[in-house]
């Protein structure tokens, strides 16, 4: 092969080290040029224009679901303050919630009823915007971080116990008008009072004294003779049922139920209890 062909230089290489000259305004800018059809780079303004209208479009949407009014939320069965904390994305969960309405819920946070009007506060974006939050914050790195710092807390936190239904008030109770029935509404009022007695023992002696005649009247013996005949169910003088009524009961000394807890009540301050009895008292 010719030796001459090893020192050829070919005019590509010319052109690819050659410098351009470019006027701008009277300054010259000395450009390298790379290749006859290299595309140039966009121009730099471009860029930075770019980035700094990025992070404002998505501060404006962090902005306005944040700056949201206080939301007013009506308590529902079954709500729970876990679950309406968690629906708003309240931040500090069901226990910052309760603390803002200590007032309406009251001091068991456990127990919320239907009703109740909730103030969720400015914090919170309301359930129709909850969305919007979420992406507004998928699109801003350092919001991103805080979402994910909330749904790390929120998870670790116990969620608050189901509310449950105040129990509905006990129905009074009812006794038959007879003596059994009697007797035991008297038992009833007596446990209330902490005064001693059973059904044995006041029953045994209403037999002896009245044979269960809430009427009966002794008209013969030394009390009748002084003007205070014995009187009911356990033949109780009017000195004695006035001095020992139970409060709460009849006045009238023929009305069994009073008849009986005045003379249980009597019994008790003399003989320890009724059960203590087993003849004239």
């Amino acid at each position: 092969m010719p030796a001459q062909g090893k020192h050829r230089r070919t005019k590509s290489v010319s052109l690819s080290r050659g410098i351009a000259a470019v006027t701008t305004g009277g300054a010259v800018l000395a450009l390298p040029v790379l290749g006859a059809t290299t595309a140039s780079a966009a121009p730099a303004h471009s860029v930075v224009a770019e980035k700094a209208v990025a992070p404002v479009s998505v501060t404006a949407q962090v902005n306005s679901v944040t700056k949201a009014a206080p939301a007013k939320h009506s308590v529902v069965a079954g709500e729970t303050l876990s679950k309406i904390a968690r629906e708003y994305s309240v931040s500090g969960g069901w226990k910052k919630l309760y603390e803002g309405n200590r007032k309406a819920v009251g001091e068991n946070p456990n127990l919320i009823h239907p009703g109740i009007k909730l103030t969720i506060g400015a914090n919170a974006a309301a359930p129709s915007d909850a969305k919007a939050g979420k992406a507004a914050k998928a699109a801003a790195p350092s919001a991103g971080r805080a979402a994910t710092a909330e749904r790390a807390d929120r998870s670790e936190r116990t969620a608050a116990p189901v509310a449950q239904a105040a129990p509905a008030a006990a129905a009074p109770a009812t006794y038959s008008n007879d003596l059994d029935g009697w007797i035991k509404e008297s038992l009833a009022i007596m446990a209330e009072r902490g005064i001693p007695g059973s059904y044995e023992g006041i029953h045994r002696n209403i037999i002896r004294e009245s044979s269960g005649n809430p009427n009966a009247i002794n008209n013969w013996d030394s009390n009748a003779v002084k003007g205070t005949p014995s009187k009911g169910l356990l033949q109780v003088i009017d000195p004695t049922f006035q001095a020992y009524h139970v409060p709460g009961t009849s006045t009238d000394s023929y009305d069994p139920v009073a008849n009986i807890t005045a003379a249980c009540n009597y019994a008790a301050d003399r003989y320890g209890s009724i059960d203590n009895v087993f003849g004239a008292y």
